[in-house]
Formats: C-alpha cells, sequence, structure tokens
C-alpha cells in the first residue's frame, strides 16, 4: 500500500500544483486558438487571393507567396463598402447611447430595491433570453405593421402633436433605419444593464449618505460619485454592444433598408450572392480591426491606470 502511494505522489502533485493551475490557464488559450485566431488566418489569407470561377471561389496568382491587395484598395475605392462602413458604425453608436440612456436607470434602481424585488427584475432583464432571437424579431415587425396597435398608437401620438396637414394614416416603420434601430435597443438592451449592475453593485453606499450629509444635492452625489465611479462599467457595456451592433446581419435583414445596408449585411452578399469570397474576407479583416482597436486602447489604457494607482503610496 505504501509503495502504491509513493507512485501516485508525483502525479498527484503535479495535477493539484502546477499542472491543474496550467491546463486551467491553457484551455481558453487553446479555444481561442482553434476557434478565433486560426479561421481568422485563414479569412486574412483569402482577402489576398482574386476571384474565380471554381470551387473555391477564391485562388492565388502565381502561387501563395504572392499575395496581393486589390482588395482592401477596393474599400476606399467604392462608395458602397465606405457607405456601409458609415451606416453600421452610426446605427451602432445610436443604439449603443440609447442603451445606455435606457440601461443606467435600470441598473441604479436595480441597486437601490429590495433583495426580492431585486432578484425578480434582473429575472425579468434576462428573460427574453429565454425565447428566440428570431421569434422576438419577427414579433417586432407585427407590432410595426401599418395595422398593428403599436403603430396606431405612435400615429395618433403623431397626429396629436403636428398640424392636421401633416397628419399621417400610418407610419412607416418598417424598411428603416428607425426600425434597426429601435430592434437593436431591444435585443441589445440586457447587455448594457448586467455589466452597469455589477459595477454600481459593488459601490458603497456610504459614500452617497456621506455627501448628502456634507450638503451635497442629489444631483450633485450623481455627477460627483457615481457617473465617474460607474465609467468602467458603461465601457464595459458600450463595448458589448458596440461590437456585435456594428457587424449585426439578422436584424437589419429582416427590418432594415436594402438601399441603406449595414456591413454585416455586405458581408453576407459578398459571400453568398456576388461569390467574391477575398472581397468578403477583406471586409471582415477590416471590420474586427475596427472592433478590437477600441479594446485594446481601453485594456492599455486601463492597465497604465492600474500600474499608477500600485505606484502611488
Amino acid at each position: 500500500m505504501s509503495q502504491r502511494r509513493t507512485a501516485r505522489a508525483p502525479f498527484g502533485a503535479w495535477f493539484n500544483t502546477s499542472g491543474w493551475r496550467d491546463l486551467i490557464i491553457a484551455t481558453p488559450y487553446g479555444w481561442l486558438l482553434v476557434f478565433f485566431f486560426l479561421p481568422f488566418l485563414i479569412v486574412a489569407g483569402m482577402s489576398f487571393a482574386v476571384t474565380v470561377v471554381a470551387t473555391p471561389p477564391f485562388a492565388f496568382l502565381d502561387g501563395w507567396p504572392y499575395l496581393r491587395g486589390e482588395n482592401y484598395a477596393r474599400l476606399v475605392e467604392d462608395d458602397l463598402f465606405i457607405r456601409a462602413f458609415l451606416i453600421s458604425i452610426g446605427i451602432a453608436a445610436t443604439t449603443t447611447v440609447l442603451c445606455l440612456l435606457i440601461g443606467f436607470p435600470m441598473a441604479l434602481c436595480l441597486t437601490r430595491v429590495s433583495r426580492a424585488w431585486r432578484n425578480l427584475l434582473l429575472m425579468l432583464v434576462i428573460l427574453p433570453f429565454w425565447t428566440s432571437f428570431l421569434l422576438r424579431v419577427y414579433a417586432w415587425i407585427g407590432l410595426m405593421n401599418t395595422n398593428s396597435w403599436f403603430n396606431k398608437a405612435l400615429t395618433n401620438a403623431y397626429n396629436a402633436l403636428v398640424p392636421a396637414e401633416m397628419a399621417l394614416r400610418a407610419i412607416q416603420m418598417t424598411n428603416t433605419n428607425f426600425a434597426v434601430v429601435l430592434v437593436m435597443v431591444y435585443s441589445y438592451l440586457p447587455f448594457m444593464v448586467l455589466p452597469l449592475y455589477a459595477n454600481l453593485e459593488r459601490l458603497d453606499p456610504a459614500l452617497d449618505e456621506a455627501a448628502l450629509d456634507l450638503g451635497s444635492r442629489p444631483w450633485q452625489v450623481f455627477k460627483d460619485l457615481t457617473l465617474p465611479l460607474s465609467i468602467p462599467g458603461i465601457i464595459a457595456g458600450g463595448l458589448l454592444v458596440f461590437i456585435p451592433a456594428s457587424g449585426e446581419l439578422i436584424i437589419p435583414s429582416l427590418v432594415g433598408n436594402a438601399s441603406d445596408p449595414m456591413i454585416g449585411r455586405v458581408i453576407s452578399d459578398q459571400f453568398a450572392i456576388a461569390r467574391d469570397w477575398p472581397m468578403a474576407s477583406a471586409i471582415a479583416v477590416v471590420l474586427l480591426f475596427l472592433l478590437v482597436a477600441p479594446m485594446i486602447a481601453y485594456s492599455h489604457f486601463e492597465a497604465r491606470a492600474q500600474a499608477r494607482k500600485e505606484m502611488e503610496p
């Protein structure tokens, strides 16, 4: 028995200390390597190819080492791609700002209510994820239809605010950028509320009470304490909303205007309809760098701020 325990000891010690720890650390890096970095290398390499009538519909001229960058040059020469990038950034930024304006009060209220109400309200925030994403988008299509009660209520409210000669029979909501923003705000709002709630919930309520006792008004407490301390949650929620909203495909395809395509729809059309895989790959690579750059910058400045804090006496 003692010999058997002695034989197992080295493996057990390795598994319970550095070996187990290294395995846990390596697992997410292995996942990123297989499911992100390798596919990215394939797409990046494909972006330097040319389109051919074959299967697959791309080829490298003069062999693999001779890469060509005509696809990236077309990105700045063709107005379609520039316009799609600008539309995507504008709609994603609008969606992010609206999610912040709606989600911040919601997250702040979640931290102020009792524990029982908090759990119930958090469940209501997460509840939409329990149903199909496509089903929720199609439900919004029904609500925005000209014969729906939702459209009629907005039309009546609009007609009550404008002169009679400007009255409308129905508001055209579907196939517009307004519909895209509306459905995106609904779909991505939980991604803003949850990081804000996690950040605000860690704040010490005694700070607000001390500021009020010293004569600050509630709006001053919010401006001087709550808002600055919630900036990490705002940035995290903003990234979680802005990044997927920029490359969104399903919502613009179902409720958006085909004449104002977002970049996700352009990439899909280049792959599936035009069969121009190199051009679609070039667009995807540029979009990825545009979205990753803010995350890298945020991580850099966050690390520098943390280092300055550690150096302070």
